[in-house]
């Protein structure tokens, strides 16, 4: 009698996906077994093991609320292969299936990068000290490195429009934040005000990059040493203006002290870790760009940040989502902090 896969997994159709296994990526031995990798409060993440001990990584949208031109399985699938030649640290891209008659809904498979996801403080304890101050400056030469790339040589050229990304994000995020409203998300009148500020004082795009979209440590996979292994979570990548990321990077970047955070328990407040003003220095030791108007877009990433919140609110509120679901109501308190800190920035620009 043949070996049966696994009982049913939420958001795997466990059948249909090793069916497609089997006739997709190469190697691939039946049965295989899926998990749903914790912490995911987005695009779902489950790891998959097949009969031989080979593992690997699946990606697949929410499974439900899904908000519209978010959770692009095959352009996300397009990106990491883009970049797997050009030697920066992306998972190995596998293949991508966007027949939902398999699955419900695309997803891609990608090769699993061993190492440490820093998202708990049990698992900052596994780093030492010069392995924490480390792991920051090998996320900015990663990041400086993505920002480096000639999108036209690596065949994302025509990924998306090259010029006025902040005013595309603004008026993208506006637009999803009331939806989530609408589907139930927090109210925050400062997440409108803190819209028209920005509006008005978008700064000059300096050249067209790949924007990661939501560049952090927790979507890392780093070595023990900290040098990062691999960067996770493309859905949000597009082209536009590369300092986005940076401003991205300093509101998740949280110090000792800091009032508020954009992950309830932040990593990066544990001794060891270097400081937002060292990295800083060390992108602008590695970039050319001019980083005297950086303040606008901390503002920016708040500000996102917190319609990001609220969407990820509004869909937990509705019982959808995935992954972890306890305490998905102080979501809605931080989109309430970050809006004020957004509120508190920009209104300091010049």
């Amino acid at each position: 009698m043949a070996e049966r896969a696994d009982p049913a997994v939420d958001g795997i159709d466990v059948e249909r996906v090793s069916a497609w296994f089997a006739a997709n990526i190469p190697g691939a031995e039946l049965p295989l077994r899926f998990q749903l990798i914790a912490g995911g409060r987005s695009n779902l993440t489950f790891s998959v093991h097949d009969a031989a001990g080979r593992a690997y990584a699946l990606r697949r949208p929410p499974t439900s609320h899904v908000l519209p031109t978010a959770h692009d399985m095959a352009r996300e699938h397009r990106i990491i292969a883009a970049l797997g030649p050009t030697g920066l640290p992306v998972p190995p891209a596998l293949g991508v299936c966007t027949d939902v008659e398999v699955n419900g809904s695309p997803f891609y498979v990608m090769g699993f990068v061993d190492g440490l996801i820093v998202r708990a403080p049990e698992v900052v304890a596994e780093l030492d000290l010069p392995a924490r101050h480390h792991a920051g400056e090998s996320l900015i030469d990663v990041l400086a490195g993505i920002h480096d790339v000639d999108v036209d040589a690596v065949g994302l050229g025509d990924l998306a429009r090259k010029d006025a990304y902040i005013a595309r994000q603004l008026k993208r995020w506006s637009g999803q934040y009331e939806q989530s409203r609408a589907m139930g998300g927090p109210d925050v009148a400062e997440v409108e005000s803190v819209h028209r500020l920005l509006v008005e004082r978008i700064p000059e795009q300096q050249g067209a990059a790949i924007v990661h979209g939501d560049y952090r440590l927790d979507n890392c996979v780093l070595a023990p040493d900290g040098t990062v292994r691999a960067v996770l979570d493309w859905e949000l990548c597009t082209l536009g203006d590369p300092l986005a990321d940076l401003g991205m990077l300093l509101v998740y970047w949280a110090e000792p002290g800091d009032p508020t955070t954009a992950l309830e328990e932040a990593p990066t407040q544990q001794p060891g870790f270097a400081r937002r003003d060292e990295l800083i220095a060390r992108y602008a030791a590695r970039s050319a760009r001019d980083l005297s108007q950086l303040d606008y877009y901390v503002a920016f990433a708040s500000w996102r940040v917190a319609c990001i919140l609220a969407g990820v609110y509004a869909r937990y509120a509705g019982g959808a989502g995935g992954g972890d679901q306890t305490d998905y109501r102080t979501f809605g308190e931080r989109v309430v902090q970050l809006a004020a800190r957004a509120a508190e920035t920009a209104a300091a620009l010049p």
